[in-house]
């Protein structure tokens, strides 16, 4: 775990295959877990990187990168929790599969998001993309 300027960064990098988006899944609820969230809170950024990391592996799948990795970020503040995660998936072109099922159920994980999470952010970077998450502690 390192420091950074904002509190604790814990960073973990897999490869970008479907059997590991469990491993994101439970690195992430430790981090969560020691904030100030509600167990709630804490499912909605656990399932919100589930989402996050399984979009990234769909979309390796489709430019045939499965053989990359993702890169998960978590930096723990005193107020907030920001999670990057940067995958080498290639692409994500929207035009050429538009109407496709995989494009709706896409669409619904990035919905979902959304209402998971207080910020979100999809930038495509060199060779794929960079997700910013943001959940902010609620004073109790």
């Amino acid at each position: 775990m390192a420091q950074s300027d904002s509190g604790a960064c814990v960073e973990l990098k897999f490869p970008c295959r479907p059997e590991y988006v469990g491993v994101a899944r439970l690195a992430i609820l430790g981090v969560a877990s020691r904030m100030r969230f509600s167990y709630d809170e804490v499912e909605d950024v656990r399932l919100a990187v589930g989402e996050a990391c399984t979009t990234s592996v769909e979309w390796a799948e489709r430019n045939g990168k499965s053989e990359s990795d993702i890169v998960l970020r978590s930096e723990i503040g005193d107020e907030k929790l920001i999670v990057d995660i940067f995958d080498e998936a290639g692409a994500r072109s929207e035009d050429s599969r538009s109407g496709e099922p995989e494009q709706e159920s896409e669409n619904l994980g990035a919905l979902l998001i959304t209402l998971l999470v207080d910020e979100v952010s999809v930038v495509p970077r060199d060779g794929g993309t960079h997700v910013r998450m943001v959940k902010y502690a609620r004073q109790r």
